[in-house]
């Protein structure tokens, strides 16, 4: 398979992904703020959702740019981390409609875990499928941003049974902090 059928099929999953999360917004029973208000935590866990899913969709898109050879391992990490992101429209649902109780907001951090995980596993397999173009492994160097993501994921699951609120600041940084855009791949690819 070459590298943009692959970029295709992610692409088409995380368009899905996206689709069923937008769907969980359900139109108000009423015409009153108070009614739309009612629906506030729903859609705060759907914007947040959308930030994460589409950090993931940018960053998977250059790294994928960025890859001259995909193989097998490459292409079950990518399900791997596909599927990962495929839970989070469960999460974000139970969390909004919960309220960001206490268990629902856990799961969520685990459902920004997971993915986190499994992006690293397949930036692992880019590299070693890529071992003769040293170029991108030098452009993801130490990858700080990448192995620190995770320990905001568990921090707020550890957050989440003590004080929810503090849980979902620790995933909104997580999110603010890959909103800067990370430049060390497009800077390969340039070069």
């Amino acid at each position: 398979m070459n590298k943009e059928r692959l970029t295709a099929f992610s692409d088409g999953v995380i368009a899905i992904i996206i689709t069923i999360m937008v769907l969980e917004l359900k139109v108000p029973h009423g015409a009153d703020w108070a009614d739309l208000a009612k629906l506030l935590p729903v859609f705060l866990s759907y914007v947040m959702s959308f930030v994460f899913v589409g950090i993931y969709w940018n960053n998977h898109h250059h790294l994928l740019h960025a890859a001259r050879h995909v193989n097998a391992a490459v292409m079950w990490a990518n399900m791997h981390l596909l599927f990962w992101l495929s839970l989070i429209p469960f999460a974000t649902g139970w969390m909004g409609e919960n309220h960001f109780a206490e268990l629902p907001v856990a799961v969520y951090g685990v459902s920004m875990l997971m993915p986190a995980l499994a992006y690293y596993v397949l930036q692992t397999c880019i590299v070693k499928a890529n071992g003769s173009d040293k170029a991108l492994a030098q452009a993801l160097g130490r990858d700080i941003k990448g192995k620190v993501s995770p320990l905001f994921c568990v921090t707020g699951i550890g957050l989440a049974f003590v004080r929810p609120w503090l849980a979902c600041t620790a995933y909104v940084l997580l999110a603010l902090w890959w909103l800067i855009p990370d430049r060390r791949i497009e800077r390969s690819v340039k070069n």
